[in-house]
């Protein structure tokens, strides 16, 4: 009985650390604040608690017995520390501060509570562009690239609609979408969303050349 009892526990205490250190993904955009929180009511008895960046630095540490919080001098200015809820709030972050932070609860040991992977993301720099290839006015028929930088879509309008597509790319999505006035694509990633579009009704071709324009 007792060995079993002994794997129960020892069950039972992998599980719980295993729930305590889950990584949890966070995006934030550049120049954002992000709030890290600890995720769980009750907290294990400690003796000191700490949030660590991806850089093993403390970024805090709070002393139950004397209640006394210590900054980490880099983060003083752009940092809130909540000594009833032990969340911590970063401010005016940068994508060099994308990385891995994680509370710990130091007592007899060190239990990690909760760990957070912060990626952090710029606004949507992608140039979405609707570039027609070929225009076929007997048909009503256009050919036309959608692009945002390595991500490209080629496709056809015909009869006032195309067939709509989505691509990804790590943690950019890219859609071309029609409708009976407008080819159109769009980029968007966690924080962020960028659109571009052409009026079909606009587009001219230049039957003297191969270029295609639009009309005014």
């Amino acid at each position: 009985k007792s060995l079993k009892l002994m794997i129960c526990l020892s069950l039972f205490f992998s599980i719980l650390e295993t729930w305590f250190s889950a990584e949890i993904s966070v995006f934030v955009q550049t120049g954002a604040s992000v709030q890290l929180d600890i995720q769980t009511q009750e907290l294990p008895e400690f003796d000191d608690l700490y949030w660590k960046n991806y850089k093993s630095e403390n970024i805090v540490k709070y002393t139950s017995e004397t209640k006394r919080v210590r900054l980490h001098s880099s983060y003083k200015d752009r940092m809130d520390f909540n000594n009833k809820t032990f969340s911590l709030t970063l401010k005016n972050m940068q994508k060099t501060d994308s990385g891995i932070y994680t509370a710990i609860a130091s007592a007899e040991s060190d239990n990690n509570i909760v760990t957070y992977r912060v990626s952090v993301i710029g606004e949507s720099d992608f140039v979405c562009r609707v570039q027609v290839k070929r225009l076929i006015y007997a048909q009503s028929f256009i050919l036309f690239t959608c692009r945002a930088h390595e991500l490209m879509i080629d496709s056809s309008y015909q009869n006032n609609r195309c067939s709509p597509e989505n691509v990804t790319s790590q943690i950019n999505t890219f859609i071309l979408d029609c409708s009976e006035e407008f080819i159109i694509c769009n980029h968007s990633n966690p924080v962020s969303w960028k659109e571009d579009k052409i009026n079909t009704t606009q587009l001219c071709f230049n039957k003297g050349s191969s270029v295609t324009m639009f009309c005014t």
